[in-house]
């Protein structure tokens, strides 16, 4: 794609059918499924995903969080106030996937248990049928390496753009909901998730197709 579009609420249903429409080519298309941390890009990336598939092409969305390092390594590593950073990923193995997901075939891959907070090796698979992935994730549009050798595998990608007292409020929440004192949880959005957010934002790159997060219900 040539330059971003602006997608008005109600088109994600139109950007299905434009995934849909893509030729099939004996490997796998994909899309990525970008923006920052509470953002709601695993929403997006589920609507955009039973759009296609209700288009009548089999879809998949995969999350990056499966690559999160384990706590055991980022203590090691003297990360673990950092957890979500980009520096607390896996990146070299995710590129790794993504190569091996273009390619087509079946790919097994790890998922995240917020619950536990720890990623589980072996959790799903995409099917060999399966001829278009939906990644979503905090990093598959950002100017740093390695990440930044994933922009030329999209074939089409998508930025949610969220604006930052949105995220303070959804960051706040989501560690209210998993038992944290008020205290707790402003003190890891502030001093974590909301700095990942604006480094994410800083070194992004150019996306295919915009969407505002006004255009999707969380």
């Amino acid at each position: 794609m040539s330059s971003p579009d602006a997608f008005a609420p109600g088109n994600v249903v139109d950007l299905a059918r434009r995934i849909a429409g893509l030729p099939r080519i004996g490997n796998r298309w994909l899309v990525a499924v970008a923006g920052a941390p509470a953002g709601g890009k695993s929403l997006l990336a589920g609507m955009i995903t039973a759009a296609v598939n209700a288009a009548g092409r089999p879809a998949r969305a995969i999350p990056m969080d499966g690559f999160h390092l384990d706590n055991g390594l980022l203590e090691a590593r003297g990360l673990v106030a950092r957890k979500g950073a980009p520096e607390t990923f896996d990146a070299q193995g995710f590129v790794h996937m993504m190569h091996r997901l273009k390619q087509g075939g079946e790919v097994v891959y790890p998922l995240f248990d917020r619950s536990r907070d720890l990623a589980v090796a072996g959790t799903a698979s995409i099917e060999a049928e399966c001829d278009v992935a939906i990644v979503e994730g905090n990093y598959l549009l950002f100017g740093e390496d390695p990440w930044q050798s994933l922009k030329p595998l999209w074939d089409l990608s998508v930025w949610l753009d969220t604006p930052e007292e949105v995220l303070r409020g959804r960051l706040l929440q989501r560690w209210l909901d998993h038992g944290h004192t008020p205290d707790e949880a402003l003190a890891r959005a502030e001093r974590n998730d909301l700095p990942n957010a604006r480094r994410i934002l800083a070194g992004r790159l150019e996306a295919d197709v915009t969407f505002a997060a006004d255009d999707i219900r969380v």
